[in-house]
């Protein structure tokens, strides 16, 4: 029998978690929003003791397995609500502001690579410096100039130097969120997706571990973004980086094959990530769907769900139609996570939420700035800003188009080059 009910460690943690996007995001909203690339320093120092218990968490079964050294883990004995926690986390975190929330002192989306591609030595060794010290931060680099969507078009190379037994990176990444607080203002770690053989394709494809303070890594650019300009994005150049041979996330014996499943791996990050960029347009779209039903019910607006469709007034329509998108997107996503939690492939599923939810919060929160009308459109509320804030959320971590030929592809059984 399904059990829908949520564990009292996370309903425990959402009250804590709600209390910290009501006093510590919210009132810092608009200040951030208006002073892009300024710190959320009080969301920063709240967090970091309770990202660093995730932490610990996280790692405690491979600590306990031989210390991360590759020891086998021991059989699942049930699901691991540490990944349903987070979930709640990250969609409590977006109602309180998205852009704040990108700032989480967490390893975020590098954390999630190196939990997918990593060896178990891998885990403990790149994601335990996130359980001590001060606030750190973890990025992912995959996007170049010339290489969105089209991973296979990707020029940023890695060269394995024999004599050193090193890897030498040289490229360049954009769009890489917490990249600056990753690299430059804390001992964090970046993973870089590069190619060891260009003329292999998405085969030659492999992930690499640059740590805080490497040599050649510098800052090329601070974005100006539309929305969630309170998070860090910034564009990196390599030049002659060199990292140490296993900074190459997976097995030796994989590094060695160049058509290995290598990318294969690297993608299983997706699989990870996109229930979390859910996650998060779920929380930015209760926040304009919750403010909304507010402000309406101040002015006498209020739906009556007794009636039949045809009898309702179309700004209760709306708001229904809302309410809807808004769920639906979050039952996905409660899905994805789900099978995740009890180490099932959610390839499909994770794809199908992301597109969801993307599509849902941009609606929703446009459609909340056209019923609260020029108030709705000024900088007086945050509505706007949350209309700005949902747009990411259709684009990162595979574009909308991206997930629809992901559903696609899986239910229909077609290959990449049968279905464009």
């Amino acid at each position: 029998m399904i059990d829908f009910e949520i564990p009292d460690f996370i309903k425990n943690q959402q009250q804590l978690i709600k209390m910290v996007a009501e006093q510590a995001m919210r009132p810092f909203s608009r200040q951030l929003d208006e002073h892009e690339h300024e710190r959320p320093k009080t969301f920063v120092n709240m967090t970091w003791p309770f990202a660093q218990q995730m932490m610990q968490r996280s790692l405690k079964p491979l600590m306990q397995n031989g210390n991360g050294s590759g020891a086998p883990q021991k059989e699942r004995t049930g699901p691991d609500y540490s990944t349903l926690a987070l979930i709640f986390m990250i969609e409590q975190l977006s109602w309180g502001d998205a852009g704040q929330y990108l700032c989480l002192p967490h390893p975020m989306l590098g954390g999630a690579a190196v939990q997918s591609a990593g060896t178990p030595e891998q885990q403990v060794r790149f994601l335990k410096r996130f359980t001590e010290g001060k606030p750190k931060w973890g990025a992912m680099a995959i996007t170049e100039p010339g290489a969105g969507s089209d991973n296979s078009a990707m020029r940023t190379t890695a060269v394995l130097d024999p004599e050193t037994n090193e890897w030498i990176l040289n490229g360049e990444k954009i769009f890489i969120t917490s990249g600056k607080l990753a690299l430059e203002e804390s001992d964090g770690i970046c993973v870089v997706w590069a190619t060891v053989d260009p003329k292999a394709g998405r085969a030659g494809i492999k992930s690499f571990v640059v740590e805080a303070g490497t040599p050649g890594v510098t800052i090329a650019k601070q974005e100006h973004k539309l929305g969630i300009r309170a998070s860090d994005t910034v564009a990196l150049h390599f030049n002659n980086v060199r990292i140490p041979y296993h900074n190459l996330l997976g097995s030796a014996e994989a590094a060695d094959k160049m058509a290995d499943k290598g990318f294969q791996g690297a993608m299983k990050t997706f699989d990870a990530s996109r229930p979390a960029v859910a996650a998060s347009a779920v929380g930015i779209a209760r926040a304009a769907l919750e403010f909304t039903i507010d402000r309406l019910k101040q002015e006498g607006v209020v739906v009556d769900y007794t009636k039949p469709k045809h009898q309702l007034t179309a700004v209760e329509r709306d708001i229904m139609e809302m309410e809807a998108r808004y769920k639906a997107a979050w039952l996905l996503t409660l899905r994805a996570t789900a099978q995740m939690a009890h180490g099932e492939s959610n390839r499909l599923e994770a794809s199908m939420c992301k597109y969801r939810a993307g599509e849902a919060v941009t609606w929703i929160t446009q459609r909340a700035v056209e019923l609260l009308g020029p108030l709705g459109y000024s900088r007086e509320l945050l509505v706007e800003k949350w209309m700005r804030d949902a747009k990411i959320n259709d684009i990162y971590e595979g574009t909308k188009q991206i997930n629809q030929l992901i559903v696609a592809r899986s239910i229909l059984g077609y290959s990449r080059r049968e279905l464009k």
